[in-house]
């Protein structure tokens, strides 16, 4: 609308103007004689004899000139660039050639007039002056200054047009317009431009929307596994293997929750968890590779991050728990293992997914059973141990090894961090005893261990490793028995 109404002012302004250079046309050329007379050739040069009539017809002159001269560039704003050039330099051309040809002939002329520009000009109608040769020369190198500043004008906008194609084609949009300036031609290209630019934006803003409803799907951080900046890079087959921590949160007792619930009230509960949880895993730098039902299988690059981000896990859920009377508490368990992953595209190519491939999952699962089984909260790999940053404070107890099918033992390790403060400071001076009952299990020397638990739990009654570990010594020692 602003645009529409510039327009239509511009054209009212070049109405205006176009009458005013026709009105004024008449009484100029009528006054022209009044100006020439001013200028008298006396043979030795000019007099200047200025009347009324003579100022007036100067004035005249410079107005309508000046307004001309509006309606000249004006009119050369509707051309095409060659049309620019051509009408531009005409005008000076016929002005040079016209100089070039008085000048050159000056000194052979006869009357007063040719006699005053003589004078002027310091020419005489000796054979051995060169004096109007010198004018011409200066002549000439002003008509090609003439020229270069003209074809400098009129070729500015080229320049511009440089610069936004080197910027669109470089993908470095701007946000606002782009201005040419210059003819006709130009404002078409101008157009053009802002044409391309906004489709650029559009497309530049669609695919970042794509991007954003993508990461919903497919976590950024996954993009950055893999090296690639957006979903259109994502290709079938592509894969990279690199180190990293796998955090498997098991809400284990959601699945005896939801068969007392409507399928509606199911979804809403376990949802109510999990929006505790992937926010966190989020905020510690991680992305969730699987949503399991009742649980989630995340990925961290640096086993400190999963660690910090298990603890907050926890004591949200514990919140959560308090906050959530009117529903039944969920008990969430943690295990935490680093090794060689996969980071993968896999599927066909109407239906592409990222995923995750690699024992440590597989082993993390496991993990997840003797969480369950002796009752900790979270476990954590020797693996992911070795990986912690040697100033990064942290407090834990062995717990035992899981056996492979291949006979590897995986040597796990409980956090202590996660305990209320009192309940840590009993578990950390009682740490020693503890892995020591829990090394004379495995060693088959039951009687030790059990008496080892046994002084645990004397001083930590509710401490569940230790009261799973007593009950299996126990147990060990009557089939012995």
């Amino acid at each position: 609308m602003i645009f529409v109404r510039q327009t239509t002012c511009m054209k009212t302004f070049t109405k205006i103007i176009l009458i005013l250079t026709i009105l004024l046309f008449v009484p100029n050329l009528y006054l022209t004689k009044y100006l020439l007379a001013a200028v008298v050739p006396t043979g030795n040069g000019f007099v200047f004899n200025f009347t009324p009539l003579a100022w007036t017809s100067l004035a005249f002159q410079v107005v309508w000139n000046i307004l001309a001269g509006i309606l000249f560039f004006k009119f050369l704003k509707t051309q095409r660039l060659s049309n620019v050039i051509f009408f531009s330099v005409l005008p000076v051309t016929l002005v040079y050639g016209i100089f070039m040809v008085y000048i050159t002939a000056v000194k052979g002329m006869e009357g007063k007039l040719a006699a005053s520009v003589r004078t002027t000009l310091k020419i005489t109608t000796e054979q051995t002056s060169f004096n109007n040769y010198l004018w011409a020369g200066l002549a000439t190198l002003i008509y090609l200054i003439a020229l270069f500043v003209i074809i400098l004008f009129a070729c500015r906008p080229l320049s511009r047009v440089e610069a936004a194609t080197q910027k669109l084609g470089d993908g470095r949009m701007r946000y606002d317009e782009y201005k040419i300036g210059g003819g006709k031609q130009f404002r078409v290209i101008e157009d053009s431009l802002n044409k391309i630019n906004y489709n650029y934006k559009e497309k530049e803003n669609k695919l970042k929307q794509t991007n954003l409803e993508a990461q919903k799907f497919i976590p950024k951080q996954f993009f950055k596994f893999l090296g690639k900046n957006s979903i259109e890079e994502l290709e079938l087959g592509n894969q990279v293997k690199k180190n990293a921590t796998t955090l498997f949160c098991d809400l284990k007792s959601a699945t005896n929750i939801s068969r007392s619930l409507s399928l509606e009230e199911n979804f809403n509960y376990i949802n109510s968890y999990l929006k505790v949880v992937a926010p966190l895993i989020r905020r510690y730098d991680g992305f969730i590779d699987k949503y399991l039902g009742d649980g989630v299988l995340s990925v961290f690059s640096k086993p400190q991050d999963a660690i910090e981000c298990a603890h907050a896990i926890l004591r949200a859920i514990d919140v959560k728990n308090k906050s959530q009377k009117e529903l039944p508490a969920i008990d969430a368990r943690i295990s935490i293992n680093t090794g060689e992953i996969i980071f993968g595209i896999v599927g066909e190519e109407e239906r592409k997914s990222p995923t995750i491939i690699s024992d440590v999952v597989n082993l993390a699962s496991k993990m997840e059973e003797i969480n369950l089984y002796i009752g900790t909260k979270l476990l954590i790999s020797k693996a992911s141990l070795n990986e912690l940053p040697q100033n990064y404070e942290f407090d834990y107890r062995y717990t035992g090894a899981l056996s492979l099918d291949d006979g590897t033992q995986i040597p796990l390790f409980e956090s202590l961090n996660y305990y209320p403060k009192n309940k840590k400071e009993k578990l950390k001076k009682l740490k020693n005893k503890f892995e020591s009952g829990v090394r004379a299990y495995n060693e088959k020397n039951y009687k030790e261990a059990k008496e080892l638990f046994s002084y645990v739990l004397h001083y930590i009654s509710d401490d569940k490793p230790s009261f799973v570990y007593f009950n299996k010594s126990n147990e060990k020692l009557k089939e012995v028995a």
